[in-house]
C-alpha cells in the first residue's frame, strides 16, 4: 500500500500545482484589470481641458507692425511684446558686448536667424512680475530705448535685455516660430 500511496501523491501534487497556478494567474489578471479600470479615468482626468489646450499657442498677425513699433498680445493669460526693430536698433543691440550684461545674451540668441528684426518676449518683468512699459504708443521706453518697469525701475534695452535696476534676468523669450512671413505662432 505504501507504493500505491507514494505513486498517487506526485499526480495529486502536479494537479494541485496546476490548479493553484491557474487561480494565481486569474487573480493577478483580475487585479490588473481592476487597477487599470481605476487608473485610466484617474490619469485621463488630469489631462488639460480643451480651453487650456486652446490657449497653449497663439497666432499673431505681424503684417501691420511697422519698423520701430511694438504690440502687446496675450499668451497663456500673460502679456507678450512683439517688436519690429529698426535697422538702427538692431545695430545698437549687436554692438553691445554680451559679456558686459548681467544676463549675457546676444540679439542672435533672442531672435530667429534671418528675422533678427522681430523680437518676441514675454511682457513680464523678471523682478516681481510687473508689466514693463515701452510696447505701447507714447510709453516710456527707458534710457536704453527698450522697456521700462515702473514698479521698481528695471530698464531693458531694445533687445529686452536687463541693463539697469533690480531685475535679475532678461525678459523671457517664449518658444515661437514663423508660420509665414506675416504670422508668428507662439507656443
Amino acid at each position: 500500500m505504501t507504493e500505491t500511496a507514494v505513486a498517487d501523491t506526485p499526480d495529486q501534487t502536479e494537479e494541485g500545482v496546476r490548479r493553484r497556478d491557474f487561480i494565481y494567474i486569474a487573480a493577478t489578471g483580475a487585479a490588473g484589470v481592476g487597477a487599470a479600470s481605476v487608473l485610466v479615468p484617474l490619469v485621463s482626468q488630469m489631462a488639460p481641458s480643451a480651453d487650456v489646450l486652446a490657449e497653449s499657442s497663439t497666432e499673431i498677425d505681424i503684417s501691420a507692425i511697422q519698423p520701430g513699433q511694438a504690440i502687446k498680445a496675450v499668451f497663456r493669460k500673460q502679456p507678450v511684446f512683439v517688436r519690429n526693430l529698426t535697422p538702427k536698433e538692431v545695430a545698437e543691440a549687436k554692438a553691445v558686448d554680451p559679456a558686459s550684461l548681467r544676463d549675457p545674451q546676444s540679439l542672435e540668441d533672442r531672435t530667429k536667424k534671418g528675422k533678427e528684426n522681430w523680437l518676441i518676449t514675454m511682457g513680464v518683468c523678471t523682478h516681481l512680475g510687473c508689466v514693463p512699459l515701452g510696447a505701447g504708443e507714447g510709453e516710456v521706453k527707458g534710457e536704453f530705448g527698450g522697456y521700462f518697469c515702473p514698479c521698481h525701475g528695471s530698464v531693458y534695452d531694445t533687445a529686452a535685455r536687463i541693463r539697469k535696476g533690480p531685475a535679475p534676468k532678461n525678459l523671457e523669450v517664449p518658444p515661437y516660430e514663423f508660420a509665414s512671413d506675416t504670422v508668428v505662432k507662439i507656443g
